[in-house]
């Protein structure tokens, strides 16, 4: 027989050749090198490894790998990129906006030209920060939380994004608040360079709530993302915020648990309370677009600017649940204890505002909201704790309590603030009233539901550890019964002939009877005595 073989030239090209039967391995070798040349090397002196086609092995070493992509770039640079990254995209996608809006309104709404437009896209793009404004009707701080989930995604990708390049380039590790101080830097300077140039005599921004609101904003979004690109290396992950918690310590990633489960009861709360009251409203809301009348840019425009200022309705409809409450204007109320309302802006969403007079009875059941949110925050916590907690147990589920209040009263904060001056100087819930209110309201229903969760597990663990001991004793009784049975029952087996007699202790070795003091013996069912032969 006969095979084909292929044999490898120095210069890298491969020729085909027969090989029979009779050729043995050293007549292989031998017409291999002589095919080779006279300089080529023995095939197991060839270096190997991943340099081995790149030839020797210090021009190897010295010739920079496929992942090197060039000289390392400072992190520091890398986090000014990752920031320029993020405001050029967030610009370009608010400028498309507003030269929509620009088209359809009249050519002096938004300023002469487009640098006017160019202006009103940077003040849009501060207010998408939270960074307020002061016009000549007075100072604007209700501003739509909708908008942050744009540059707040954009940062969020840029965070991820610095973590990637760095370990890619640095081959190390580096921490989540690094890098969320890193991009965090540059584009709190960016923030304030377009807030002094945005500026105009009847609109100025502020250029230091420009500065705290991008950067605590960049280095919330941009630890978040970090967080994730860490984790997403060492395993599969869904999401930002559950990345942070497997970087976080065991007790502060359960307290952080239970804080994030009872403010998601709460907001839920709050979202049932304005889809209900929009619901029931929805003819006095149809009123107020007729009212309006947009065309169709304008309509769509006036839809986002709705949708943006949702997530402020919502964290109203929480401070109602929670008890203070909001206003809209000053000497109003909107609160469990009865609506006092004025005249209002003609804007759709607050035709979910309930009827002055008494609060509606349906909306008073919202109020167990916050202490159903300390019962799930108190268990949560609890319950994800590394190691058993005793008389401890209370303090930790107030501790989430506490957290969620201060969380609440932050976003209560966020979500109001002054249209102007006069009357709608005053818009939206009581920032301490309802962190004050929500402190105790969560944290007493947490420490009582961590009390209780508490005690349920040690008194389950009780019972889980006598079930099991309960358990392993019937095993070894099931492994000794059987021959305690046999032993004591081995008499009955005397006279059958299927099973073999054990021998007694005093059994002789010819096989004769053993002696015995007792003349009788029990050989029948029935108690028929006879003698023993």
């Amino acid at each position: 027989m006969t095979g084909m073989s292929k044999v490898e030239q120095p210069s890298g090209k491969r020729r085909l050749r027969i090989v029979r039967d009779t050729d043995s391995p050293e007549t292989l070798e031998a017409e291999e090198r002589a095919a080779a040349g006279p300089d080529a090397a023995p095939q197991e002196d060839r270096p190997e490894g991943p340099g081995a086609e790149d030839g020797p092995g210090e021009e190897a070493a010295e010739r920079p790998g496929r992942g090197s992509g060039g000289p390392a770039r400072p992190l520091a640079v890398t986090g000014m990129v990752a920031a320029a990254w993020c405001v050029g995209l967030g610009l370009v996608v608010l400028m498309t906006i507003t030269l929509v809006g620009w088209i359809a309104a009249p050519r002096t709404a938004l300023g002469p030209g487009l640098p006017g437009v160019f202006r009103t896209a940077v003040n849009f793009w501060l207010v998408a920060h939270h960074a307020g404004f002061t016009t000549s009707v007075g100072r604007v701080g209700m501003l739509p939380l909708g908008l942050i989930l744009l540059p707040a995604g954009l940062l969020y990708r840029g965070g991820g994004w610095i973590i990637r390049a760095a370990e890619h380039r640095y081959r190390r590790r580096i921490g989540v608040v690094q890098v969320a101080l890193l991009l965090a830097a540059p584009y709190a300077t960016f923030a304030v360079m377009l807030a002094l140039i945005a500026g105009t005599p009847s609109l100025q921004p502020s250029p230091w709530q420009a500065f705290v609101a991008c950067f605590s904003l960049a280095f919330a979004a941009g630890g978040l993302g970090a967080a994730r690109a860490i984790a997403a290396s060492r395993g599969r992950v869904r999401s930002g915020v559950g990345a942070l918690l497997r970087l976080l310590p065991d007790r502060p990633r359960s307290v952080v648990t239970g804080v994030l489960g009872a403010l998601a009861v709460l907001t839920a709360a709050g979202a049932v309370l304005v889809g209900g009251s929009l619901a029931y409203h929805h003819a006095e809301a149809a009123d107020v677009y007729r009212m309006l009348a947009p065309d169709l840019v304008g309509g769509g425009l006036l839809v986002l600017v709705e949708i943006a200022y949702l997530p402020n309705a919502v964290i109203w409809g929480m401070s109602f649940a929670i008890g203070p409450g909001f206003s809209v204007g000053a000497g109003t109320s909107v609160s469990p204890t009865g609506v006092f309302l004025g005249a209002l802006p003609s804007f759709p969403l607050l035709a979910a505002l309930p009827e002055p007079g008494p609060a509606p009875l349906v909306s008073l059941l919202a109020l167990a909201a916050p202490f159903l949110a300390g019962a799930v925050g108190g268990a949560l916590t609890v319950r994800s704790f590394p190691s058993a907690v005793y008389e401890a147990a209370p303090l930790w589920g107030f501790l989430s309590g506490v957290l969620t209040g201060g969380a609440v009263m932050v976003l209560a904060a966020l979500s109001g603030g002054p249209l102007g001056g006069h009357r709608m100087a005053t818009m939206g819930p009581s920032a301490w009233q309802i962190g004050l209110l929500a402190t105790l309201e969560v944290g007493l229903a947490a420490a009582c539901s961590a009390w209780l969760v508490n005690w349920w597990m040690f008194r389950e663990r009780r019972s889980r550890r006598t079930r099991r001991k309960d358990r392993e004793d019937v095993e070894d009784a099931d492994a000794h019964g059987g021959e305690q049975r046999r032993e004591e029952y081995a008499y009955d087996y005397e006279t059958e002939g299927d099973e073999p007699a054990r021998e007694a202790p005093g059994t002789r070795p010819d096989g004769s009877a053993p002696r015995t003091a007792d003349p009788v013996a029990f050989v029948d069912p029935e108690p028929v005595l006879r003698r023993r032969d």
